[in-house]
């Protein structure tokens, strides 16, 4: 759970943007790690003439662990001047146990740490998962298609396990909580491997990101939202927050999904964060949507919250 400064309650709780509708690569095929700050603050300006207060960098769209010191301070001056803060900052598929780059990500997420501690950040999300197959980036959702799986090799466990480990002691060191996103085919792909992963680690500042809606959109059997989230509530810290509508056929074993806003899809939220509370829950939020226009989806996403929070 989160080293946050308590009491949050509707009105104030840290409720993030994601990035995650916005690509590293510009049409010109420049990157946003070159992008002039004319740029940035256009993009700034997006999130918040959406509504927003708090911002997760994702670095899928612009990895600030990365930058230099002078263009960090450009972006965090940007970020400022937009009455914008940063909560946390997720990673995406740059696992630890990558078989190509693990050391190379291992290194890079001791980076977003110290970028975090540096911001003010109070919590980073790293993943176990790993690049998007060709079949993945063909499929109109990528997760309708078969995506790499974590081996079933336990020296790989505990490799994946000794690695999270150390960054939850650098972490800590520099007061900064991890979260661990859950999902599908990785080592936090079902709530009781992400429980024996993270007690395994058995270190105070990491946990879980509770992102059931990563597994809930499979096309496939899941075990229900409730009982994966009566699991992991007890370890739940940082959380990514999206939901889909999901239909499944008895009769010929069809399952069918899409993403739906936060308040319309299978997952109760209101029941989800309800257990997470009851286990003292008080990190920040990141609200999420795939497709249309998720910036005001996920725009939406924040009204709902701040209705169903607590007062």
């Amino acid at each position: 759970m989160s080293g946050q400064n308590p009491p949050f309650n509707r009105t104030n709780w840290p409720i993030a943007a994601a990035m995650i509708q916005y690509q590293n690569i510009l049409p010109d095929g420049s990157s946003v790690q070159d992008q002039a700050p004319e740029g940035w603050a256009a993009t700034l300006a997006d999130v918040t003439d959406a509504g927003f207060t708090e911002l997760d960098p994702t670095d899928s769209w612009i990895r600030l662990a990365d930058l230099s010191p002078a263009r960090l301070e450009t972006f965090m001056g940007l970020v400022r001047d937009a009455g914008l803060t940063i909560p946390a900052i997720s990673t995406a598929r740059r696992s630890v146990i990558d078989p190509e780059r693990g050391e190379e990500f291992l290194a890079y997420n001791h980076k977003v740490i110290d970028t975090a501690a540096k911001i003010g950040a109070k919590e980073v999300s790293f993943g176990l998962f790993y690049p998007l197959t060709d079949a993945q980036k063909r499929a109109l959702w990528f997760w309708t298609a078969q995506g790499t799986t974590s081996p079933d090799d336990p020296a790989v466990w505990r490799l994946a396990v000794e690695r999270i480990r150390e960054l939850g002691r650098h972490a800590q060191e520099v007061g900064v909580g991890i979260s661990l996103e859950m999902y599908e085919d990785t080592y936090l792909g079902s709530a009781d491997s992400s429980v024996r992963f993270v007690e395994d680690v058995d270190h105070p500042s990491v946990g879980i990101n509770a992102d059931l809606g990563n597994l809930v959109r499979l096309h496939r059997p899941v075990e229900h939202w409730a009982t994966m989230m009566r699991k992991v509530a007890p370890y739940t810290r940082y959380w990514h927050v999206k939901n889909y509508f999901r239909t499944e056929d008895e009769t010929t074993g069809l399952v069918v999904t899409a993403p739906a806003p936060l308040e319309f899809g299978v997952i109760s939220y209101r029941a989800a964060i309800r257990m997470a509370l009851e286990h003292g829950f008080k990190s920040a939020f990141l609200v999420e949507h795939y497709g249309g226009d998720g910036l005001s989806v996920s725009a939406t996403n924040r009204e709902y919250l701040r209705r169903i929070l607590p007062k």
